[in-house]
C-alpha cells in the first residue's frame, strides 16, 4: 500500500505563532518544541522573502522543495499561513490549503468562543479536517 501524501499541517497566526499543528504519520515526528520552532522559521522565511524578491508585490514563498518532501504555504488576507509537508510531488495541494482554509474560516473563526490568534481547539474543524485529509489521501491512492 502507498504512503500516504501529506506528512503534517501547519497554521501561523500573522505573528508567526503556531496556532495549529497536526502530524499525519511522518516517520520524523516532531515534539512541541521543534514544530514551534519550525513554524517560527517558517514564519520568517516567508517574510525575508518578500522583502528579498526584486519583484513588486511578492507574497512570499509559496513552495519549497526539498530533495525528499514538498512544503507548500497558502497565506490568507489577513497573514495566517497554512502550510503543509507532503511528498515530493504530490499533486493539488494548493486546492487542499484553500479548502482547509475555509474550513478555517467556517469552523475555527466563526465560533463565538474562539479568540483570535490563539491556539486552535475546535472539534468540529478537526473533524471536518480529517475527512478531508481522508478524502486526499483516497484520491492520492488511487493515482
Amino acid at each position: 500500500m502507498a504512503s500516504a501524501a501529506i506528512y503534517s499541517l501547519f497554521i501561523i497566526n500573522k505573528s508567526g505563532g503556531l496556532i495549529y499543528y497536526k502530524d499525519y504519520g511522518s516517520a520524523g515526528r516532531m515534539d512541541t518544541n521543534d514544530s514551534l520552532r519550525l513554524a517560527s522559521l517558517w514564519h520568517s522565511m516567508h517574510a525575508i522573502s518578500q522583502q528579498l524578491s526584486p519583484t513588486p508585490g511578492c507574497t512570499g514563498i509559496d513552495l519549497l522543495q526539498a530533495h525528499n518532501f514538498d512544503l507548500h504555504c497558502f497565506q490568507s488576507l489577513t497573514g495566517t499561513k497554512f502550510f503543509v509537508v507532503c511528498e515530493t510531488g504530490a499533486p493539488n495541494m494548493e486546492i487542499l490549503l484553500k479548502v482547509i482554509y475555509e474550513l478555517y474560516t467556517d469552523f475555527v473563526l466563526k465560533n463565538p468562543f474562539y479568540e483570535m490568534e490563539m491556539p486552535i481547539r475546535c472539534e468540529h474543524f478537526d473533524l471536518n479536517l480529517a475527512q478531508v485529509i481522508q478524502k486526499d489521501r483516497v484520491a492520492l491512492l488511487g493515482r
